[in-house]
């Protein structure tokens, strides 16, 4: 086989893994275009400035630099520097398992921190009305309920918390070990 076919035939199963990294990404709740982005890095091997993502993905630098943005608040991705390179320089975690763990955390990370802002405005206003002298039998039972169901969702909460932390920690690795590929044999 003639060595451009070669090249032209690894460069498509190349862009076939970003697909699949994109579509991955999707199902856990990511847009496609960071998924693509990901991809992209994780496939060039090497850091990448906006002008290549843009170029490579053919879209525009505005988008991209939101897109990037993005995947930095999902900790997936990170700026790096090289020296002689004006340009920012991105890059994509390399470990399948850390990717997926930051992306697990930063959605729940988010959703607790939502989750604690709620629950404070919550308690604040079941204390005015607990405050409220005389509550009626049918308040007071409503006012319990409302109690009883703050303390559930703190509990839930709590644990998502915990879990979250199980993730980061690393610990999940000792209860769902990483098997062994049979390359590294």
């Amino acid at each position: 086989m003639e060595e451009e076919q070669m090249l032209n035939k690894m460069i498509k199963v190349e862009e076939q893994f970003v697909d699949k990294i994109a579509d991955n990404m999707h199902t856990f709740g990511i847009s496609i275009t960071v998924g693509r982005v990901l991809g992209t890095i994780y496939m060039n091997r090497e850091p990448m400035t906006l002008d290549e993502l843009s170029e490579s993905i053919g879209m525009s630098k505005t988008r991209m630099s939101q897109v990037v943005r993005e995947m930095l608040d999902l900790n997936i991705a990170e700026k790096v520097f090289e020296k002689g390179v004006r340009k920012d320089l991105y890059n994509v975690e390399r470990d399948y398992y850390q990717t997926f763990i930051s992306l697990f955390t930063s959605n729940w990370r988010k959703a607790i921190n939502k989750s604690k802002v709620f629950e404070q405005k919550l308690q604040r206003e079941l204390a005015d009305i607990e405050k409220s002298e005389p509550l009626n039998e049918q308040t007071e039972e409503k006012l319990n309920e409302l109690l009883k169901e703050t303390r559930i969702w703190l509990d839930y909460y709590d644990w998502i918390d915990r879990l979250t932390e199980f993730f980061e920690s690393g610990e999940i690795f000792e209860h769902v070990p990483i098997r062994e590929s049979k390359t590294d044999k």
